[in-house]
């Protein structure tokens, strides 16, 4: 019966309480926050599939206090699927189990709205039916600017990168952030741990460090300023990256945008909500084009 209930209750669209509320300077209010979601949904629920969210909140919008959550509040509907997972395996620290929720349907999306999370985190790993921890299915390496550079060094690095990658053989396609830089994607077969996955990928990036010093850094922000640093700690198996479709905390709202490799030119510019919809409308999933909306 009370499945039956929490079916129930889940079908019926989650209340948006003060849809109007002014979360970024633009305008954008909760209730842009929960249509955007809304309209989205088939796109980025596979790319939330399994994964554990971790969430970044602004009650009082972007010019307000943030804050992460990684935890299921007590509040939460029955109905949203929750799961105990402890996401350090191998670590000389005490390992902390976190209950984290997981986005199944559109209902998770309009709650995860009305929190005010404007930015939804996965890791780079999925969870089985039973509970258990998979290897990755998926590489990410995050492109920052550092002080006095900017996306289009961001897009230089991201070239050099795909070429490493490929002696890997790996493909990589792109995703503006929605903040800054770019993240770059590869798809994995899930062999490999998350710990050896973060290995490799850290190894890769101290390499194209030491080949290309006037264009990226792996270390240090003092070594930053001028390049691209290339942050490869999002592969931890703790880590989490902002989720391919979301919306970002920014002054104004962007989104992290799957894009293609011809876009990455000197003036590539971070995509708003509407214009990622006219993309979708007329381009379709870019991130099931390149093979990364299968559930592993």
């Amino acid at each position: 019966m009370t499945g039956t209930r929490d079916r129930r209750d889940r079908d019926q669209r989650v209340r948006i309480t003060h849809p109007e509320k002014q979360l970024f300077e633009t305008g954008f209010t909760k209730g842009d926050l929960a249509g955007y979601y809304r309209t989205v949904a088939d796109v980025i629920l596979p790319q939330l599939a399994d994964r554990p969210v971790t969430r970044i909140r602004f009650p009082d919008g972007v010019g307000g206090m943030r804050f992460f959550e990684k935890n299921t509040p007590k509040y939460a509907p029955a109905w949203l699927r929750r799961m105990p997972l402890t996401a350090n395996p191998g670590s000389s620290r005490p390992a902390k189990t976190v209950t984290y929720p997981f986005i199944d349907d559109v209902a998770g999306l309009e709650w995860m709205s009305n929190q005010a999370a404007i930015e939804l985190h996965t890791p780079q790993w999925r969870v089985g039916p039973r509970g258990g921890i998979r290897n990755p299915d998926r590489l990410v390496i995050d492109l920052d600017p550092g002080e006095g550079a900017d996306i289009g060094d961001c897009a230089a690095a991201a070239h050099v990168i795909r070429a490493r990658l490929a002696e890997e053989a790996l493909e990589t396609w792109p995703v503006t952030s929605g903040s800054k830089g770019i993240h770059l994607y590869a798809a994995l077969d899930g062999r490999k741990t998350a710990r050896a996955v973060h290995a490799s990928v850290g190894k890769i990036a101290r390499e194209l460090a030491a080949e290309h010093p006037e264009l990226v850094a792996d270390v240090g922000k003092e070594k930053r300023v001028g390049k691209v640093f290339l942050d490869w700690s999002q592969n931890h198996p703790a880590r989490s990256t902002a989720t391919p479709y979301t919306l970002r905390g920014r002054a104004a709202p962007h989104v992290a945008a799957p894009r293609e490799w011809d876009e990455l030119v000197s003036d590539v510019t971070q995509l708003g909500p509407d214009e990622v919809l006219r993309r979708l409308e007329h381009d379709g999933d870019l991130m099931e084009r390149h093979g990364f909306r299968r559930a592993s």
